[in-house]
């Protein structure tokens, strides 16, 4: 089986948020993809193989942290969409059957690839007692992502704050099925991005996300009310750091964002 790592959304090589991509004849057992995604010890491990013609998706699709399996990732997506165009498995737009629901990919012109994602659904929520000291910043609102992001949603005061958060990632874990988002409007948007985020998954083995794909499904919608306008620019401000462009369109969200290859080998176990 051959493997690769991709950097998703990033335009160069040891930045973005590193994936695992398999292009499988079959999944295999769960314990063994479980394995192998311990093993590659990536955010998430994708794991993909071709379906039938004539059907609603045209690769099944799976993701794995080096813990559990995840029901939606966008930068894993977005990682293997990048290898079927460029390794000439597919092309053109890539339905990939999910736990999510089917998930499109669309090649563009200028080299990205646009996701078509379900938009999370935001509700408001008490801030949980404990949690300012946990992140290291007291929040300004909470909301709940709802089932497919699973996150819990944190207004900060500033982009400032975003930047100097130095969490206990632990004790994030007992606030939310995976964990915390963190966000604040950008300082200055003349800097290319509209908001700002930092994403700690403590639940599914990952103190911090490099750049989360899903969790923009959620600041999409949030930083789309507040500023009034439906695309927007999301920048995550972990050391490795990324872009996301996002367009609000009701129920779906659209994120795109670029990828590149840096290792390709062979899987022998």
């Amino acid at each position: 089986m051959r493997i690769r790592i991709v950097d998703a959304f990033t335009d160069r090589p040891f930045a973005g948020n590193p994936a695992g991509v398999l292009l499988l004849d079959d999944f295999p057992d769960d314990d063994r993809l479980q394995k192998i995604a311990l093993e590659v010890n990536h955010a998430e491990t994708a794991f993909a193989h071709r379906l039938p013609e004539g059907g609603d998706a045209d690769w099944a699709l799976r993701w794995f942290t080096p813990a559990t399996e995840v029901t939606m990732c966008g930068h894993a997506t977005l990682a293997t969409a990048h290898v079927l165009h460029t390794t000439g498995a597919h092309e053109g737009p890539v339905r990939f059957a999910t736990r999510s629901g089917v998930l499109i990919a669309t090649p563009q012109e200028d080299g990205s690839i646009t996701l078509d994602f379900p938009t999370a659904p935001l509700t408001p929520v008490e801030v949980p007692d404990g949690v300012a000291e946990a992140l290291g910043a007291e929040p300004r609102a909470a909301f709940d992502t709802g089932p497919n992001v699973g996150d819990l949603l944190l207004e900060l005061a500033d982009e400032k704050t975003v930047h100097a958060l130095t969490p206990d990632h632990k004790a994030l874990g007992g606030y939310s099925e995976r964990g915390i988002i963190a966000t604040a409007r950008a300082e200055d948007p003349a800097r290319g991005h509209d908001f700002v985020s930092r994403c700690f998954f403590p639940n599914a083995g990952i103190d911090e996300d490099p750049v989360t794909g899903s969790a923009h499904t959620a600041l999409a919608p949030f930083w789309s009310e507040r500023l009034g306008r439906t695309d927007l620019t999301g920048l995550q401000a972990s050391p490795r750091s990324g872009r996301v462009r996002t367009q609000l369109r009701g129920d779906r969200t659209l994120l795109s964002g670029r990828a590149v290859t840096v290792i390709e080998g062979e899987l022998l176990a």
